[in-house]
């Protein structure tokens, strides 16, 4: 009942295992250590943002390659989508959980931009720290949260991924199926009680 995937799977699960593990390896390690080291809040903000600058393409990859995947395995099961119950249920789940995920990850990138630049001892980067709408010491609060939300929110689609992985057991599959055509068997019925010559005149 299933076909395989694997390119798009392995795509799907790299780059969701990267984007969830840097994001962690991140608020926990990094910023740690930098708070750690650093003698004050400008050179812990200049460790911190240095380590994130250099994750940040890497991160980005991840995040494309996790959407290339994703994007793919959903066009591969449009009919399971339609055809199982409860598969496109946790299919809406998964991409609004996807969309918050990539807003705070965005929004974190934002914020610690502005921090890098307001810790930066170069004039010109003050400068460009004022053009971002958002106080140093508000974008600091704002970003710890941000960046706990990105594992937290990566973190529920890997449950997500566990559940659809699930759903894909042939047993499961033909029970939702089955669920779904006694769903549909009132509305079938009905359709077939209609004749056209109801309507004439």
């Amino acid at each position: 009942m299933s076909e395989r995937n694997t390119v798009l799977r392995s795509l799907h699960d790299v780059g969701l295992a990267a984007w969830f593990g840097g994001s962690l390896m991140g608020a926990v390690g990094l910023n740690g250590a930098a708070k750690a080291q650093g003698a004050g809040w400008e050179e812990g903000a200049r460790i911190a943002s240095s380590g994130w600058a250099l994750w940040a393409p890497v991160g980005a990859a991840a995040i494309g390659v996790h959407l290339v995947g994703s994007s793919g395995l959903l066009a591969a099961n449009a009919a399971r989508i339609i055809t199982q119950q409860g598969v496109a249920a946790s299919t809406l789940a998964k991409t609004v959980l996807t969309g918050a995920a990539l807003g705070a990850t965005v929004y974190a990138r934002v914020l610690g931009k502005k921090i890098e630049l307001a810790s930066s001892g170069d004039p010109q980067d003050a400068e460009k720290a004022e053009r971002v709408p958002v106080e140093a010491g508000q974008a600091e609060r704002h970003l710890s949260y941000a960046q706990w939300a990105v594992p937290a929110l990566t973190c529920g689609l890997i449950i997500l991924n566990a559940l659809h992985g699930e759903e894909q057991r042939p047993a499961q599959q033909l029970h939702g199926m089955l669920r779904r055509a006694r769903t549909l068997a009132p509305y079938v019925v009905r359709s077939h009680h209609w004749h056209p010559a109801h309507f004439t005149h």
